[in-house]
């Protein structure tokens, strides 16, 4: 596993670790670290960050061995936290990141002080009755769910069926990779930000490799049945997935902090994923965010 390890000077600092998703990378939280690390004011609260290579993902090399899903990632970040020292720390998480993230805090519900995401995905179970008196800006959120799955969705859905069949031809063509890459990046990122992100899958040669973490996923063998347990908070982006806090409270029984925030420049097209890559887009906004989080917890 390769991982960015970046210590703050305070001897206050809390220990986090922030989980990445496809296709970004650890370069999604570089505009963080030194705000998170080194913040201006004794005031505000300062972090240890781990930032770790999600497995198959960049510089962490394609993975060798079948099972690498959100759960066993849990399992080896919160090893990786043991290894470190860090017998109490927070963890964060965007896109895949938000998925890993909770099932940290489920496996190590002692360890772990809170898990804050950009993203509670958390879906209606079927139950009709979970949308009688549902608020109208949840119904909004639905039907932004609704057009995303219609018009964007097939990505995860090869990527959960055939990722391998995929790979041969993402793993041949670099500007292959670039088109089907740059198709979740949106239309509002700086090009250096998506180069950068999609060069790093091309020279790892791990193109092919973290696709699988979709088919690993969607083919595991354990599912929870019960919501998690540890202090929970979400910053949600407008042009983003829009949780749902109903269902979200199903899966996740203590949310403390639920924050919506809208940084576009309302630029962008129907295909524009704005606010999905906060750390990058809206750094300041998302520390903000952060410290608050975990300062409510102390």
């Amino acid at each position: 596993m390769h991982f960015l390890h970046i210590r703050s000077s305070r001897a206050d600092a809390t220990p986090v670790i922030l989980t990445h998703g496809w296709p970004g990378s650890v370069l999604e939280y570089l505009d963080v670290i030194a705000p998170l690390t080194e913040p201006e004011s004794a005031d505000q609260p300062a972090f240890h960050l781990v930032i770790p290579s999600l497995p198959g993902f960049g510089f962490s090399g394609p993975t060798r061995s079948t099972g690498w899903n959100r759960f066993r990632t849990a399992r080896a970040w919160a090893e990786l936290m043991d290894r470190l020292g860090y017998q109490r720390y927070g963890a964060i998480g965007n896109d895949g990141g938000s998925m890993v993230s909770p099932e940290i805090g489920r496996i190590a519900p002692d360890t772990v002080i809170g898990v804050h995401v950009t993203q509670l995905f958390s879906f209606p179970s079927g139950d009709p009755a979970e949308f009688e008196g549902l608020a109208e800006a949840d119904m909004a959120a639905l039907h932004h769910l609704q057009w995303f799955h219609e018009n964007k969705m097939a990505f995860n859905t090869l990527h959960s069926q055939q990722p391998q069949t995929l790979a041969y031809a993402l793993a041949d063509s670099p500007v292959g990779l670039l088109g089907w890459n740059a198709q979740l990046f949106g239309e509002s990122l700086d090009a250096r930000f998506v180069i950068a992100n999609v060069a790093l899958y091309w020279l790892t040669g791990t193109a092919g490799s973290s696709l699988r973490f979709y088919y690993e996923d969607a083919h595991a063998g354990e599912q929870p049945t019960e919501p998690t347990t540890v202090p929970t908070g979400l910053a949600m982006f407008a042009g983003d997935f829009q949780s749902i806090r109903r269902f979200a409270e199903r899966d996740h029984s203590k949310i403390v902090s639920w924050n919506s925030y809208d940084t576009s420049a309302g630029t962008g097209g129907a295909n524009d994923a704005a606010g999905h890559y906060a750390a990058h887009e809206a750094p300041e906004v998302l520390v903000g965010d952060i410290r608050e989080f975990f300062a409510g917890l102390a």
